[in-house]
Formats: structure tokens, C-alpha cells, sequence
């Protein structure tokens, strides 16, 4: 059950970032979106948390990858 959770987990958040890193580059581009960003311009503050998403993926699939290499 355990490989079930932390598989789907990681796929979802796989998703999660995908559609943040689409919305966010429509959003960037003036484009009409469902969900709306912190706004149009690019700053400081959308590289840090551009960053921060990126450091949390690489986490999780660290983390996934080394679930797979106990199981098996």
C-alpha cells in the first residue's frame, strides 16, 4: 500500500508543478487563465519561488527513487 501512496503522491505532484509552471507562463504572456498568479511581471520573487518548486520536485524524486531501490 505504502509503494501505492508514494507513487500517486509523486505523480500528482509532478502534475501540480507542470500546471503551475504552464499557468504561470500564460499568466507571464498576458493570457487568460482559470487560476491567476501573483501577476503579469517577472521579478525576483518568481525565480525564488521558480526555485523553490524545482528544489521540492528534485526532492521528491530523490526520495521516490530511493523508495523504489528498497523495494526491490
Amino acid at each position: 500500500m505504502a509503494k501505492h501512496i508514494m507513487r500517486w503522491s509523486y505523480w500528482l505532484g509532478v502534475a501540480c508543478v507542470a500546471l503551475a509552471i504552464v499557468i504561470r507562463v500564460l499568466n507571464v504572456f498576458g493570457l487568460p487563465v482559470l487560476l491567476h498568479t501573483k501577476g503579469n511581471p517577472v521579478s525576483f520573487a518568481t525565480f525564488l519561488n521558480g526555485a523553490l518548486l524545482f528544489l521540492i520536485t528534485s526532492i521528491a524524486s530523490s526520495g521516490l527513487l530511493l523508495f523504489k531501490r528498497q523495494n526491490s
